[in-house]
């Protein structure tokens, strides 16, 4: 326990005692880290292991890990000291004395094998972050199908502006705190929660923010009923509070019964917190912040996308009821840039804006490319890298409709990640479903090709969770 204690600062007096009370509930010891010093991340490069490595680095654990490839995350997290290298084999583990997985990480990596053969403690990426939630008094955690980092990034950049000095884990990173993780030294915890495999199952909300509910990992609940139940069982560990969007069906459902104070957000009036006479500002959107029937504030969004309105609400609703004041709270969200990775502007080369976005499921890209535009580009094009044969192969008419929002789509090759292509499915099942779409093997291949065939005034955004941004840097090479 003492190292525990060591670890997280904000093992605040009081709470140790409902802490304590979890334990006999708890799937994972709390002392499983007691007594350590050096932790194995595998699949460090991550976009959800890179914010635990931060939070235990900055703790004084000593931090070791291993990626397949190399990338913008892995030159961070060597820069900040941390011993990475590329290519999994069991000799990386090494002096390692308790092992973190991410989901991604599938049963015959030798790391993963050599892990659990070595009797170290082997924890699940989810399984670590339900212990850090633990500790936490206002532990506020966002989940929802779409939208999740851009809200949590959100919420963390309002509580900081709010000088509520917050610790946080982002999927993607944020600016202000060089990276994706931050240790702070308030009972507040900012967290995103994923639903894939029920992961957030295993954390420990006294907050509960749920911004929609739709179909997706159907390979894992097949149905989206059995997403619903998920949500719901979420929503009810809650201690506290369940925010929620009020406009979206699926969500109203997954919160029937939860006896829990509960806030809505939303565009209609019928929400406690909702957006008045929304219009185009800029890149953003200008709204009056409603509490009920009286206006509380006005903002500012700075980030492309009419559904970056219901981000705002979100966060926003959650940073008031943590103690922000409404008015300076609203002030910062127009200084807020976006997350890593969300609409994010990296260049402009021979008149051709290129960007980079994580969107890979269809609402998401419908969203995307519908923010582009409004943009005002003479041309938009959508290069799609998709990810996992599972999601390709269940909503493929969905992908095509939703792309099909660009004037020009190109494709890669399919992303498999955590999964074996059990589908029998291919980039070229895709490409067929969307009129003048190509599609190519490697990326520079892509970048080639986009680059002789783009315009000045022309917009080209990646798209996808998996390494396509790598395929914008080479198109700004080019």
């Amino acid at each position: 326990m003492e190292n525990l204690v060591r670890a997280f600062p904000v093992f605040l007096p009081g709470r140790y005692d409902i802490w304590k009370g979890m334990v006999n509930t708890m799937k994972v010891s709390p002392h499983i880290l007691d007594g350590k010093r050096r932790i194995h991340f595998i699949g460090i490069g991550g976009s959800g292991m890179f914010p635990l490595a931060q939070i235990l680095q900055g703790r004084g654990y000593q931090i070791s890990g291993s990626d397949n490839n190399p990338g913008d995350t892995i030159d961070l997290e060597r820069s900040m000291g941390m011993q990475v290298v590329i290519g999994q084999k069991a000799e990386n583990l090494a002096g390692a004395d308790a092992v973190i997985y991410s989901a991604a990480i599938l049963e015959d990596n030798p790391e993963l094998i050599a892990a659990r053969a070595s009797g170290l403690p082997v924890l699940e990426r989810s399984e670590l972050l339900g212990l850090i939630t633990a500790q936490f008094y206002d532990c506020t955690a966002v989940c929802g199908t779409h939208g999740k980092t851009t809200a949590t990034a959100l919420l963390t950049h309002i509580l900081l502006g709010c000088k509520k000095d917050p610790s946080a884990v982002i999927g993607g990173k944020l600016r202000e705190i060089g990276g994706s993780g931050r240790v702070g030294k308030s009972s507040i915890l900012a967290v995103e929660a994923c639903e894939f495999c029920e992961h957030f199952l295993n954390l420990y909300p006294d907050l509960a923010v749920i911004l929609n509910v739709d179909a997706d990992h159907l390979d894992y609940y097949k149905n989206l009923e059995n997403i619903i139940r998920a949500f719901h069982t979420f929503a009810g560990m809650a201690s506290k509070c369940v925010i929620y969007n009020g406009d979206d069906s699926n969500t109203r459902q997954a919160v029937e019964g939860i006896e829990r104070e509960k806030i809505t957000f939303g565009l209609s009036p019928q929400n406690d917190y909702w957006a008045a006479d929304a219009e185009r500002c800029g890149v953003g959107y200008r709204y009056r912040l409603m509490r009920r029937s009286e206006p509380i504030a006005e903002v500012k969004t700075a980030t492309p996308g009419a559904h970056n309105i219901l981000n705002s609400l979100a966060a926003l609703a959650a940073a008031i009821r943590l103690g922000c004041d409404p008015r300076q709270a609203a002030g910062l969200v127009e200084s807020f840039g976006g997350a890593g990775r969300r609409f994010e502007i990296l260049g402009v080369r021979g008149g051709v804006t290129i960007a980079d976005d994580y969107a890979h499921h269809p609402k998401e890209i419908e969203a995307t490319l519908r923010a582009a535009r409004e943009l005002g580009f003479r041309r938009v094009w959508a290069v799609h890298q998709p990810f996992t044969y599972s999601r390709t192969a269940l909503l493929l008419q969905d992908f095509a409709d939703a792309l099909s929002i660009a004037d020009r789509v190109v494709l890669s090759e399919i992303m498999g990640g955590r999964e074996y292509n059990t589908y029998g499915v291919c980039t070229e099942d895709l490409a067929q479903r969307i009129e003048g779409c190509r599609w190519f093997p490697e990326f520079p291949e892509i970048a080639r090709y986009v680059m002789d065939n783009a315009g000045e005034g022309d917009l080209v955004i990646t798209l996808g969770c998996g390494d396509v941004y790598k395929c914008a840097k080479l198109m700004l090479e080019l």
